[in-house]
């Protein structure tokens, strides 16, 4: 794997809250279009898409971090890993390396972690001798259909494999998180929202969002409408879950 440096690692994102993102780059190649992706065009950080699907490690990552978070006189309570690339990214064991050694050291400045991944969470992340209980793990699932995997996120972990280690790390009682989005419309895929909430129903938290930059979308006849029907979907899941 390639390898870059940085001249900083720690940043406070434009929703508010603190981030790092020590890998440029991601394979996973999501055909959503990617957000991250069309950003790092954009700034002239990535000619093309190809360019952007091989990613490079930031080497010098834990010496930065461990920089930044030592002269913060208030450091944030949490930090997320990552926000333009994935932590745990498949097939790539020095991301994951990288992105344990870099929790335990946030943790270690008493700062909890928060971390989304279309990969595989280690169960490693677990060890509460290494790793505080307060930090809260999460993984990217828009569907149960391998096909549409294949088709939108060629690169990514199947969905058995994510939603296996994400339910290993909760029955070890670590705090998980399962993020739908972008949810599809109809056009794109007939499916029922309420069989995925029942396979990830174990998570703490179930997050939905809409599919954006992607015209397929709004060619879906009441799409908003739809999307506030799944909202209510999941709204009442939870409601029940919780009682």
């Amino acid at each position: 794997m390639e390898e870059i440096t940085r001249k900083s690692l720690l940043y406070k994102s434009g929703l508010g809250f603190w981030c790092i993102n020590h890998v440029q780059g991601c394979s996973h190649g999501c055909r959503y279009p990617c957000y991250a992706w069309m950003m790092a065009h954009s700034r002239g950080r990535a000619e093309t898409y190809a360019d952007w699907c091989r990613p490079h490690l930031v080497a010098n990552a834990e010496e930065l971090l461990r920089k930044e978070l030592g002269r913060m006189k208030n450091r944030p309570e949490t930090i997320h890993l990552c926000l333009t690339t994935d932590p745990f990214m498949y097939g790539y064991p020095e991301v994951t390396g990288m992105t344990m050694c870099l929790i335990e050291l946030i943790n270690s400045f008493g700062i909890c972690c928060s971390t989304l991944t279309k990969g595989v969470v280690p169960v490693e992340l677990a060890d509460c001798q290494r790793f505080t209980e307060s930090n809260t793990h999460g993984i990217s699932l828009v569907s149960l259909n391998e096909e549409f995997r294949k088709k939108w996120e060629p690169g990514a972990a199947p969905y058995s494999d994510r939603i296996g280690a994400l339910r290993e790390l909760h029955n070890y009682g670590c705090r998980t998180l399962v993020h739908i989005e972008p949810y599809p419309t109809p056009n794109i895929i007939e499916q029922d929202l309420s069989e995925l909430l029942d396979v990830v129903g174990f998570a703490d938290e179930v997050w939905l969002g809409g599919w954006n930059y992607n015209n397929l979308v709004k060619q879906y006849p009441g799409y908003r409408d739809f999307y506030s029907e799944q909202s209510a979907i999941v709204s009442r899941f939870l409601s029940t879950r919780n009682h």
